[in-house]
């Protein structure tokens, strides 16, 4: 049997067209008609003014906190429970982070827990919310927050493209937003990102920063420090023609989340990832958590799907957790394990590809099923 996978690539038939163009003008380079036009479609597709077509969503996250004005020394919080792209460019810029803990009805960075730590760190340069397996922060409760300590807010959407929070999309709560397009992504241009702002000035000056900081002059001038993180115009192209199918896209990985969700709610040891009431994941992964004294562990249900070729996944061991990490500060309003240890430990990723069929789908919960 084919092996099934846990979010794969999925072309759909308009991308060549975008490439070919590409090639037959010969703008084989990180500028022309498919970056413009992929982030003009893009803006328009999340209602945000600006886009600047990067090379990884963890470019843009790199360009947002420079943009917001991060330097050495700076505080920056950030959600414990993600992949390492989310903390990693604070690192970049010398600055400190300070992780905090989750909330279990959205998964994502708590509320209360942000509230805490601003009275422990009063003067914080930047706040990296992210919207964790495609499912929205909530929006409300922190741009509040963060708006009574006038701090900026860089949304990390790079798992929520086609996500809303009451009706919005999600990329568009920040300050900034950043969107990725790696191979395993909701849509994918085999890699590249993009950073989204209503702040024309801030988008036209990460395009300056991306592109070398070349300055308009006969010669090279470089004035500032510049980075080669600019989306090559092929790339786009690749990106335009997944657009036609994103909202397809959506729609499948909803239904995905769906059917397991009803093949499992007759075993009481397994909880699927909560829906948010205030908006609309978009489901990207498919996550379930075991509950605490089941006699089935996540590592169990990992192994005998991965012993049928099925490719399955923890959840993000949080940041706090990671040896990189260890040493800086994690809030939590917990007393004893945090939300975001909890899950982790409890968590499965799920296959959640959209090639996956429906009869190789009931071949994943047959597995888990016989577990229980």
């Amino acid at each position: 049997m084919a092996r099934i996978f846990l979010s794969s690539p999925h072309m759909g038939g308009r991308e060549m067209g975008f490439v070919k163009e590409a090639f037959d003008t010969n703008w084989i380079a990180p500028l022309g008609k498919n970056v413009n036009e992929f982030e003009r479609e893009m803006a328009s597709y999340i209602g945000i003014g600006h886009a600047a077509a990067l090379s990884a969503g963890t470019a843009a996250l790199h360009m947002g906190l420079k943009a917001a004005g991060v330097k050495q020394g700076d505080i920056v919080f950030c959600s414990a429970l993600t992949f390492s792209a989310s903390a990693n460019p604070i690192m970049y810029e010398k600055a400190t982070p300070i992780f905090i803990d989750s909330e279990y009805e959205t998964w994502n960075m708590s509320p209360k827990a942000l509230r805490k730590a601003f009275n422990k760190y009063p003067n914080v340069k930047a706040v990296v919310v992210v919207d964790l397996y495609g499912q929205s922060a909530d929006w409300d409760e922190i741009l509040d927050i963060c708006g009574e300590h006038n701090v900026q807010v860089i949304e990390d959407a790079a798992e929520a493209l086609g996500s809303t929070y009451k009706g919005k999309k999600c990329g568009s709560f920040g300050k900034y937003g950043i969107l990725s397009f790696n191979g395993n992504k909701i849509i994918t241009t085999s890699g590249g990102g993009m950073l989204l702002s209503d702040d024309e000035e801030r988008i036209q000056k990460v395009r300056f920063w991306s592109t070398q900081s070349r300055e308009k002059a006969r010669h090279y001038q470089h004035e500032e420090l510049g980075y080669n993180y600019r989306m090559s115009n092929i790339v786009a192209g690749i990106g335009r023609g997944q657009m036609f199918v994103l909202d397809d896209r959506v729609a499948k990985k909803r239904e995905i989340f769906e059917k397991y969700k009803k093949a499992f709610e007759d075993i009481d040891d397994i909880e699927m990832m909560p829906r948010f009431e205030k908006g609309e994941s978009n489901c990207w992964l498919s996550c379930m958590t075991i509950k605490q004294n089941s006699k089935v562990s996540p590592l169990d249900i990992m192994i005998a799907l991965e012993n049928s070729d099925i490719e399955s996944r923890p959840i993000w061991k949080p940041m706090n957790l990671q040896p990189y990490y260890k040493k800086y500060d994690f809030i939590t309003e917990s007393t004893q394990i945090s939300v975001a240890e909890d899950i982790f430990n409890r968590g499965v990723c799920l296959p959640s590809d959209t090639k996956i069929t429906e009869e190789d789908q009931q071949r994943v919960i047959d597995i888990i099923k016989k577990l229980f």
